[in-house]
C-alpha cells in the first residue's frame, strides 16, 4: 500500500526519518559520540544537542535531504516514485512542482548515496552480460551530435557508448548484481569473480569466448549452453536467470531519455535497490529507500 500519510504530512515524514536514521540510538553527525540531548525543534524536526563537540543537528543534518527548502514529504514521494513506479524526472517535476535540476541534483545525490555492491559468492553463480546505449548525455561536446550514434547492433564497449553491464546471479545466496563494465573480456569477468568462499567455483556461462579460459583454470568449474545451437538449458545449466534479470535493465532506463555512461553506475544501483523493494510493502520500502541512504 503507498504510505500517502508520509506524503501528505510533513511532521509524519519527519517521523519517520527520525525511526529509520535513529534506530540504534541517536549519535552526533559530527564527532559520532551518542552523548547528545534533545534541544528545541528545527521546524518538523527534532533538534539535539551534542555534549561531547558542544554543537547542534537535527534529523536531517548529513543527508541528502539536508539544506534542502523543499518539503521532505515531497523528497520521499520523489525516492518512492522513482524506484517503484520508475517514473522519470520530468514526470516528477510535474507531480511535487519543483524545478527539474532541483529535482536532478537531489536525485543524483540520492544514487550517489547509495552503495557499490559487495560480492561474496558462494555458488554456483550464473553470469552473462547485456549490452546499453549510454553516451555523452549532460557533457559539454567538442563535436555535433551524431545521428542515431547509439544505434549499432551486436555486442560493444564503453568507447562506442555501448558498455556491457554484466549480471550475476549467485544461486547459494539467491542475490543478484548488476555491475557496468568497460569492456567484457576474460579479466574483467575474472575481476567480477574474484570474491568467492571457496574454489572451485562453479560458474554457469554462455557459449561467449571470453568465459573460456575460466575452463582452464582450477579455480572454476565452468559449464556452458551454446545459444547458437539452440541449446538454452541443460538441466542446472542455463543462463536463464541472469537473462530474465537483464531484461528488465532496458526498461528501467528507458524513461529518463538516455543515460551518460558517466552516470550509469548510479542508475544501476538504484535499480538494484529497487528490485530489493520489489516485494516489499509500501512503508517498509520506504524505509528501506531511506535506510540505503544514510
Amino acid at each position: 500500500m503507498i504510505p500517502l500519510d508520509v506524503f501528505g504530512s510533513e511532521s509524519v515524514a519527519a517521523d519517520l526519518l527520525a525511526q529509520v536514521r535513529w534506530r540504534n540510538g541517536v549519535t552526533c553527525p559530527r564527532c559520532r559520540s551518542d552523548l547528545a540531548v534533545k534541544n528545541g525543534s528545527y521546524g518538523h524536526f527534532q533538534r539535539y544537542l551534542c555534549k561531547n563537540c558542544d554543537r547542534t543537528f537535527n534529523d536531517k543534518t548529513g543527508t541528502i535531504f539536508a539544506h534542502s527548502k523543499v518539503a521532505l514529504r515531497k523528497w520521499l514521494f520523489s525516492i518512492y516514485a522513482f524506484l517503484r513506479f520508475n517514473t522519470s524526472l520530468r514526470q516528477l517535476q510535474l507531480e511535487i512542482d519543483v524545478q527539474y535540476k532541483t529535482i536532478y541534483q537531489r536525485v543524483e545525490r540520492f544514487t550517489k548515496a547509495l552503495d557499490a555492491p559487495s560480492l561474496d559468492l558462494v555458488g554456483p553463480v550464473e553470469i552473462d552480460e547485456v549490452y546499453v546505449s549510454a553516451g555523452l548525455k549532460g557533457r559539454e561536446r567538442d563535436q555535433e551530435s551524431r545521428s542515431r550514434g547509439l544505434s549499432t547492433r551486436g555486442r560493444g564497449s564503453y568507447d562506442q557508448d555501448k558498455p556491457p553491464v554484466f549480471t550475476i546471479v549467485d544461486r547459494g545466496t539467491g542475490d543478484r548484481y548488476v555491475i557496468p563494465a568497460k569492456s567484457a573480456d576474460e579479466s574483467t569477468i575474472r575481476l567480477l569473480l574474484a570474491n568467492r568462499e571457496k574454489e572451485p567455483l562453479t560458474v554457469y556461462t554462455d557459449g561467449f569466448r571470453a568465459y573460456d579460459p575460466l575452463a582452464e583454470d582450477d579455480a572454476f568449474d565452468r559449464e556452458y549452453v551454446v545459444h547458437g545451437d539452440g541449446e538454452y538449458a541443460d538441466e542446472n545449466v542455463h543462463v536463464n536467470t541472469c537473462e530474465s534479470h537483464g531484461s528488465l535493465l532496458r526498461p528501467w532506463l528507458s524513461p529518463h531519455r538516455g543515460i551518460s555512461k558517466d552516470k550509469l553506475t548510479q542508475y544501476l544501483r538504484a535499480f538494484q535497490l529497487r528490485r530489493k523493494l520489489l516485494r516489499k510493502p509500501g512503508r517498509e520500502a520506504l524505509k528501506h529507500a531511506v535506510k540505503a541512504t544514510l
